[in-house]
């Protein structure tokens, strides 16, 4: 359908699981997209199969939590592609540990990326949007966000605080002709579960591999935990123009694991 023809788009944490979906699905869809992540060569890959498809990609390096990386990768995108139309921000990482042991270091690392991360990625990004006058700021938050998970208190703190930061970014960039808003994903089989899977069970907080993304996903109503591509529909609804008259939302979309 080439929705998104010729829209500029950064996803931050898109060299792996979810963001590497909706790039492949933004490409095709006709956008130029920024691929960011830590992790150079994996966004080179991504890049790669963007390109090998047909589509426009460049991989960019940044640690979302350095001001400093997020100023020269949007610069470096903004060269390239001549705008900014959206920028995803969807980089995070998780490191449970008991609520007990929850220290000062765990904290701040998830809180910094998860977090200020955001706050400095929608203040880069508003930059261009706002002599742009218009633009389209994208937030990942979690089921986490709506319920605290005691082996995931930091996680969960930062991902109330996405939920906040939509809504004062929204309220904020309005008079500029820029939105905000977020998804809320569940349980979602990507490597981030491969890591977490790992940790839970050095924890004592699962037995057996797998054990912990199938309790994570037991109750779920729609019975399995999503993939990927699960949440490429509603990552286009947020990129193009079918959203432009929503703004501070939080769209749920974790198969009913919870109603609110």
């Amino acid at each position: 359908m080439e929705r998104l023809m010729d829209s500029s788009i950064v996803v931050t944490g898109a060299g792996s699981g979810i963001g590497r979906a909706f790039v492949l699905a933004f490409a095709a869809e006709g956008a130029r997209v920024g691929i960011v992540d830590r992790d150079l060569p994996a966004a080179q890959a991504v890049a790669a199969e963007v390109v090998a498809a047909g589509g426009r990609a460049l991989p960019l390096r940044a640690d979302v939590s350095q001001r400093a990386d997020v100023a020269a990768a949007l610069s470096e995108f903004v060269a390239w592609a001549g705008s900014l139309d959206t920028i995803f921000n969807n980089a995070g990482f998780n490191k449970p540990m008991p609520f007990m042991d929850v220290t000062e270091e765990n904290w701040h690392a998830i809180m910094n990326v998860n977090a200020l991360g955001v706050l400095m990625c929608s203040q880069e990004a508003a930059k261009y949007m706002i002599a742009q006058g218009s633009g389209k700021i994208v937030n990942t938050a979690s089921v986490a966000g709506r319920q605290g998970y005691p082996d995931f208190t930091p996680y969960s703190a930062s991902k109330f605080a996405v939920n906040a930061l939509t809504q004062a970014t929204a309220r904020a960039l309005a008079e500029h002709g820029i939105t905000c808003n977020s998804f809320s994903p569940g349980v979602v089989d990507t490597p981030l579960w491969v890591t977490l899977d790992r940790d839970l069970m050095e924890m004592g907080s699962s037995s057996k591999p797998h054990e912990a993304i199938e309790i994570f996903s037991s109750d779920i109503l729609l019975g399995r935990p999503a993939r990927p591509q699960d949440l490429v529909g509603t990552a286009l609804f947020l990129a193009s123009h079918d959203s432009d008259y929503m703004t501070g939302q939080t769209i749920m979309i974790d198969g009913g694991k919870v109603l609110v």
